[in-house]
């Protein structure tokens, strides 16, 4: 494969996941000497204004005739029209990270509204990728057929094991952008019955995606008096990053659903025990061993579980050998692009 062009929902260096994923894909490709052309759509996705659509048009007309285009799916799932006028001359591949009918937060009306675009938009395409066996399931509901699904998943990055905070307290982390669907008002609901344990809690993500979400949950946590507990870093990178993981005790996660669920992976690099929310791919990714999960959005659950943990110190010391242990067996971003290149080339002449 020598040409690939990319639509993405946004700057690549956006903060999430999904932009994660398609900037190692597109490093990879690259690095393997693939021609990428990236089409950076304006912010918004996947409820664009009228610019955002216009800038979308633009891009798909831009792209000669006959060559292979893979669509990030926060937009696609939107463009049904565009994926239907441009189907016969592209090569069009969605790569699909959750269905967006899955977000948190929406109305049955949204809900019913978003996965009949989507639906419609898949119609068009010549292979869907998704990031998880559980996506990919889903995406049989939307009229996709088994021999046009292929589940590419995330890489992770060879970590050092963390060494701890070292200190009385659990240091805790929570690491994903501050918006709905990451639970952070669940936690922080879990936690403020559990303040007779030592434990401090770093979350680590964007607080710009969604800014009156995440000053709510600023505000939640001030509220059940856990300022002096909780502290808010915004997006970390790089050292930043690994040096937050590096000082944790535990990784905990509150999400809703996760296509996926990266993070996960980031902590088992890490050889950080897990406690975890079993909301969507959660419990297919999270390596068994490594963690404890509680039922999606159930509080109550999620404090059981976090008690059990901080309470046990046996049972945590186990969870951090399960997580040390299932490192070793962890997907590689290498790996991925291989597995990538392949697909493309399968449904491309």
């Amino acid at each position: 494969m020598s040409w690939l062009h990319v639509v993405v929902p946004g700057p690549l260096e956006t903060p999430t996941g999904g932009f994660v994923y398609d900037r190692r894909m597109i490093e990879g490709l690259r690095g393997r000497g693939c021609d990428v052309r990236v089409h950076a759509l304006p912010q918004g996705w996947p409820r664009p204004d009228t610019h955002a659509y216009e800038a979308a048009a633009a891009a798909f007309d831009s792209i000669p005739d006959g060559v292979a285009v893979l669509v990030d799916g926060l937009a696609l799932g939107v463009l049904p029209e565009l994926a239907a006028q441009h189907a016969r001359r592209l090569h069009l591949v969605a790569l699909v990270h959750h269905p967006l009918a899955a977000e948190t937060g929406l109305s049955e009306a949204q809900r019913r509204t978003l996965a009949r675009s989507e639906r419609d938009a898949l119609a068009r395409v010549r292979h869907v990728v998704t990031t998880s066996a559980f996506t990919a399931d889903a995406m049989l509901d939307y009229g996709v057929t088994a021999p046009h699904l292929s589940v590419i998943p995330p890489g992770v990055a060879p970590a050092t094991r963390a060494r701890g905070s070292g200190g009385s307290r659990l240091a805790l982390l929570s690491v994903g952008a501050v918006i709905p669907r990451k639970g952070h008002d669940l936690l922080l609901n879990a936690l403020v019955g559990l303040t007779h344990y030592p434990w401090r809690l770093d979350v680590v993500g964007s607080e710009t995606l969604a800014p009156r979400h995440a000053a709510g949950v600023r505000r939640l946590a001030n509220e059940l008096g856990l300022h002096e507990r909780v502290s808010f870093h915004g997006e970390l990178d790089g050292a930043a990053l690994a040096a937050a993981y590096n000082g944790a005790d535990l990784f905990v996660l509150a999400s809703h659903y996760e296509g996926y669920g990266m993070v996960l992976n980031e902590a088992v690099a890490h050889g950080l025990p897990v406690v975890a929310t079993a909301g969507g791919a959660v419990p297919f990714t999270l390596a068994e061993g490594a963690g404890l999960l509680a039922p999606a959005g159930d509080v109550e659950g999620l404090r059981a579980a976090l008690a059990r943990v901080m309470h046990e110190s046996d049972l945590r010391a186990r969870l951090r050998r399960g997580a040390q242990h299932a490192a070793y067996g962890l997907p590689s971003w290498e790996d991925g692009v291989t597995r990538l290149i392949r697909t493309v080339e399968a449904v491309t002449p």
